[in-house]
């Protein structure tokens, strides 16, 4: 069995979907407007992301993109903290990580 989507609301639709786009791969096949959008990775995974007014996922939520080694996390981290995001430098914990919050209300994993 192989798990093949998942569906976030967010609260900004194109300011998540550009994220996603922008740092992690995902490509965007269909979406509405800023009320739904269809986005893939490279294995056939897909998220959808459809718009709600306010988001309240439980504290410890999030998503993750595993990359594929701490060179890559680090390039992640640099980039999102050069384009203002608050990151702090990545951690050795359950793997090499670090967390940020992104455009729309809900948290993302880096790690390795």
């Amino acid at each position: 069995m192989k798990f093949n989507h998942l569906n976030l609301t967010v609260t900004d639709i194109m300011a998540a979907r550009n994220f996603l786009e922008k740092y992690f791969g995902l490509t965007c096949k269909a979406s509405r407007g800023n009320g739904f959008a269809v986005m893939f990775d490279d294995d056939g995974f897909v998220l959808t992301l459809m718009r709600e007014s306010e988001v309240q996922y439980p504290k410890m939520f999030h998503i993750g993109f595993i990359q594929k080694n701490e060179e890559a996390v680090d390039k992640i981290n640099q980039l999102l903290k050069a384009d203002g995001f608050d990151v702090q430098p990545p951690q050795q914990i359950h793997g090499y990580t670090f967390y940020v919050e992104a455009p729309g209300g809900f948290t993302v994993e880096v790690l390795c």
